[in-house]
């Protein structure tokens, strides 16, 4: 049997092949190793996953995962799989090289991630030849939902916002200028935090405010990741991620002002990336 997994920032998706072709489905919490240590991600496959499926009878795992572009990352996760799964071959690679192959399998593109946060890659169709950095949610992640959520919060601490959408956001959360400050500064997972407030911004989204926001910070990342990639303007540009998939019609909107046709979005690269699995099985 195969499993594969698609890990973000927030959660993980995982599917279960078993040999006459069936699929099972399940969704955990991101394993991010710069956030969790060894032990803390074999708790979370023990308690969300092991119960439900056979782990010795898996023979091959492959996992995608943001943080796991770090050979020494990579062994981190390895060993907490091998716990888990004692019979399984190993493959870990990037979430990038995942959604690559999610969103154009055997054919060349540039593809992007834009969930809790954000890269892009040139992909040739088999590997990743060429990618911007990753900052992360502090000093990039531009277009994701904590790229949008730190500029949000900023501004309203800074009592930047409108009266209306104050007393919107007031009335679905509950957190004090401590709150904020203590989740961003002190508390595990920051950037989980930050993106929280996209389902807040769907909802809003005919405030200007918000509108602009989200504008800008997709401007942004058009800047900041896709212009630097050479002849970003011949390659096919596909997305996949939470934040690309419900604000679909504002990336579409800037990739128009940057000259870029967008091929394809999608939410969620996992249903994808099992096809690409079984057909190579």
């Amino acid at each position: 049997m195969i499993l594969i997994a698609d890990s973000g920032a927030t959660k993980s998706d995982w599917v279960l092949l078993d040999n006459n072709g069936n699929e099972m489905n399940f969704q955990l919490a991101g394993l991010n190793p710069y956030y969790l240590s060894t032990n803390e991600t074999i708790d979370i496959l023990n308690k969300d996953l092991t119960p439900f499926i056979e782990a010795k009878k898996i023979d091959h795992i492959f996992f995608y995962g943001a943080g796991y572009a770090s050979p020494y990352k990579s062994l981190l996760l390895e060993e907490a799989l091998s716990n888990v799964f004692p019979n399984a071959e190993i493959d870990i690679e990037s979430d990038l090289l995942g959604a690559a192959r999610a969103l154009f399998g055997k054919d060349e593109g540039l593809a992007c991630i834009l969930g809790t946060g954000s890269n892009a890659c040139h992909y040739d169709g088999e590997k990743i030849v060429d990618k911007i950095v990753s900052l992360g949610y502090f000093f990039g992640d531009e277009g994701s939902g904590a790229h949008i959520g730190k500029q949000f919060i900023k501004d309203y601490l800074l009592g930047n916002l409108g009266e209306e959408l104050v007393s919107k956001y007031k009335q679905k959360f509950n957190y004090s200028r401590d709150n904020i400050l203590d989740a961003v500064y002190n508390l595990p997972f920051p950037n989980r935090f930050l993106a929280s407030f996209s389902e807040f911004f769907a909802d809003n989204i005919s405030d200007p405010y918000i509108f602009e926001l989200i504008t800008n910070s997709f401007r942004e990342f058009f800047t900041n990741q896709i212009e630097k990639f050479p002849g970003y303007k011949k390659l096919p540009l596909a997305f996949t991620g939470s934040i690309s998939f419900y604000f679909e019609p504002i990336l579409r909107q800037v990739a128009n002002e940057f000259g870029i046709k967008i091929s394809k979005v999608i939410q969620n690269p996992i249903k994808t990336l099992a096809t690409y699995h079984s057909n190579k099985a």
